[in-house]
């Protein structure tokens, strides 16, 4: 079977936006290539990724996002330039980059094989492994391990916003805690909970494909009895009473969940927010501190910022 092969150029601080764009347009699955992600094996953070030199060399200067569709698709594809053209000017205050589109047919195995290129194993934090199902890896005797297929949610642990996030619930998330992952993507920040000791994980997300996937990594990773995956808007009743959400949506998401938040979460719980780029910080840091949040750490990877911030009143 033939797909259409889509490659949008990029950068760092514009590939959720785009990738959330062709997700839109219908792509059945999408794909982030930043060389970044890889540099960051060799600076001193909480990142390390088992990825060999010379193949960092050959990927591109700029952040490549690719998205897959279906022939029957196409039609959709047709307004993705006018459609780009628009992001630029709605994402004012971010570099979204040159944001051209490269449109080609691939078969089924390149569209496989391109998943499985530069997707490896790596760690974050102190002990959390992230892994395709593909890759041998050997833990050790403390490490955590997260099997996440890419597909067609968001969320491998390679990007900024998801791997802060990662890293704060290793050191916020205490055992026995009530979870909630809003905006769960793949899975991968309520699986992360799940397997650091949380008694139970609600996994939230308003796009049905990604409660799918999410669902399914749940089951992957044998935390089923502990995590579930819905479909629904915290904001409207999915939600659970909780000493713990974890949120890596976009500024503007966080700002509107900061008061509604605070009816689930007990007071000195926890909020951790990501997704957040630098410029607009400070109106993430207004609406929490405004609902009634001390913001009390905070991180930063790229043009990304994370918060943690623990409910006073």
């Amino acid at each position: 079977m033939q797909w259409i092969e889509t490659i949008v150029h990029t950068t760092t601080a514009g590939s959720d936006l785009v990738s959330d764009l062709l997700v839109r347009c219908g792509a059945l699955g999408t794909q982030v290539m930043d060389r970044k992600d890889v540099e960051a094996a060799n600076q001193e953070n909480d990142v390390w990724e088992t990825y060999d030199k010379k193949m960092v060399k050959k990927m591109p200067r700029d952040v490549l996002v690719k998205g897959w569709f279906s022939q029957e698709d196409k039609e959709k594809l047709d307004s993705l330039k006018a459609q780009l053209k628009e992001l630029k000017l709605k994402s004012s205050g971010i570099d979204m980059g040159k944001l051209s589109a490269e449109i080609s047919a691939v078969a089924d195995d390149d569209w496989a094989e391109s998943w499985k290129r530069y997707y490896k194993p790596f760690r974050i934090g102190k002990r959390l492994i992230v892994k395709p199902s593909w890759e041998p890896f050997s833990p050790g005797s403390k490490d955590i391990v997260i099997e996440i297929d890419p597909g067609m949610a968001f969320g491998t642990g390679t990007h900024e916003t998801t791997n802060m996030c990662m890293v704060m619930l290793e050191e916020y998330l205490e055992k026995g805690m009530r979870v909630m992952d809003i905006g769960t993507g793949s899975g991968i920040l309520a699986i992360t909970a799940a397997k650091l000791g949380a008694a139970e994980v609600l996994a939230i997300d308003i796009d049905p494909d990604a409660v799918k996937v999410a669902g399914e990594n749940i089951l992957r990773n044998g935390v089923e009895k502990t995590a579930h995956a819905v479909k629904g808007d915290m904001v409207r009743g999915e939600a659970i009473d909780s000493d713990l959400v974890v949120a890596n949506l976009i500024t503007g998401a966080i700002s509107v969940l900061a008061e509604p938040v605070k009816r689930y979460l007990q007071t000195g719980g926890y909020i951790l927010c990501s997704g957040i780029i630098k410029e607009h910080e400070k109106d993430a840091t207004d609406a929490l501190t405004n609902a009634g949040f001390a913001i009390i750490a905070r991180k930063e990877q790229g043009e990304w910022i994370a918060l943690c911030a623990r409910r006073i009143k």
